[in-house]
């Protein structure tokens, strides 16, 4: 059974890779999450930025053409972007983890994550944006 979570927090998954956004966006939703929108580029996932009203968290692949995810966080970070940033990639290098988070991210999860670490990750930014709203 899942525990349902406030609609309000609004979740966009960024990725090229298909089946890793459709197991990640499953993942979200069987446990309660709204996923609000998917998206294949950094520039997909700035439209939703734009058209999306009040998006809670970003979880963003690093590693896809085009613009990388670091550069869709900084942009966000740029666009003053209130919610959380989690990044994830299959590349392990501290270095890469380093990036990640000086550009806005709140948590970085290797690539491939287990079910547990996902929901960990994100109830945790959940929990943390909750604390400031009150």
């Amino acid at each position: 059974m899942s525990e349902q979570h406030a609609q309000e927090f609004k979740i966009v998954i960024v990725d090229d890779a298909d089946f890793s956004k459709r197991t990640t966006a499953k993942i979200l939703e069987d446990a309660g999450y709204n996923v609000a929108a998917t998206a294949s580029s950094s520039e997909e996932g700035l439209r939703a930025f734009g058209s999306i009203a009040s998006i809670s968290l970003f979880i963003i692949d690093i590693v896809m053409p085009g613009s990388s995810g670091l550069q869709l966080a900084q942009r966000l970070s740029e666009l003053k972007f209130k919610g959380a940033i989690i990044m994830m990639s299959s590349l392990s290098m501290e270095s890469v983890m380093i990036e990640a988070l000086s550009v806005g991210a709140v948590d970085y999860l290797k690539k491939p994550f287990s079910p547990k670490d996902l929901l960990k990750a994100v109830q945790k930014v959940e929990e943390e944006l909750g604390k400031d709203r009150i």
